[in-house]
């Protein structure tokens, strides 16, 4: 009988969507403290227009597709099991690789994010269904059509990929990277020295903003880098104020005046 082989292309599938749940499970815990939050849980139970039960349905629906066609590509492409073992490793070569997909996935997912706005057909049937959160929580991060899905992260991930050159067990570690920040940008907690909040503009406020219906046209960035909204005049600047009743709100500092 054969045996079941583990490779690091298999890792690189699975390895994320557990870092997803096991990461949101934390959020989970620190979401009952008030005080981070950026929204109350009155607001998250009745702003939101999805219930919880479906948004876990559709996230498990969407990492089950990724599964399914990542598993056909490596089927397709072939097995590059041995790519981790050729490269020899180099903290210069891995910090290179992981700028270059970062910047490879942050310049995808902008452009598609946005037209996904510009364009009513592909807003109404497609990109809704994530903004039915309007109020973000941890577990909800993909929670997307699944064709969103597909163009967003699938395309994007792969082609971060080829871009960096980084090795099958490099990618595992990347695409964990990307899930655990993708999770935080949605937890709706602000906690005082989260390193996401420290070294990156682009965290849980910046995103926050974007759920909003003041935001809506701007803050399209994700998932790392803030540059793309920069450039193009989509960066929307905001506070982050205390509630009286405890937590945090953000606030817009300018909005144009067509808005």
């Amino acid at each position: 009988m054969m045996g079941f082989e583990i490779t690091d292309e298999f890792l690189g599938t699975f390895v994320p969507i557990v870092v997803y749940w096991v990461y949101s499970a934390m959020y989970i815990c620190l979401g009952s403290l008030d005080k981070y939050r950026l929204h109350s849980r009155i607001d998250e139970d009745e702003k939101n227009l999805v219930t919880k039960s479906t948004v876990v349905k559709g996230v498990l629906l969407q990492q089950t597709l990724q599964a399914i066609i990542a598993v056909l590509l490596f089927k397709i492409t072939g097995s590059d099991a041995d790519a981790g073992m050729t490269q020899q490793f180099s903290v210069l070569v891995l910090a290179r690789q992981f700028i270059i997909a970062m910047l490879v996935i942050d310049t995808w997912q902008y452009f598609i994010h946005r037209y996904m706005h510009l364009n009513k057909f592909l807003y109404k049937h497609i990109h809704s269904q994530h903004h039915r959160l309007v109020v973000p929580y941890a577990y909800g991060a993909l929670y997307n059509h699944p064709l969103e899905g597909l163009l967003l992260d699938t395309i994007g991930g792969a082609l971060s990929f080829l871009f960096s050159g980084m090795s099958p067990r490099t990618a595992i570690f990347f695409f964990s990277f990307a899930t655990i920040k993708t999770v935080d940008d949605h937890c709706g907690l602000w906690l005082p020295g989260n390193p996401f909040h420290i070294f990156f503009s682009n965290n849980s406020a910046y995103h926050d903003v974007h759920h909003q219906l003041y935001g809506s046209k701007y803050n399209f960035s994700q998932p790392f880098f803030v540059m793309w909204d920069r450039i193009l005049g989509t960066y929307l600047p905001y506070s982050l104020e205390k509630r009286a009743n405890g937590g945090f709100e953000t606030r817009p500092i300018k909005v144009s005046k067509d808005e």
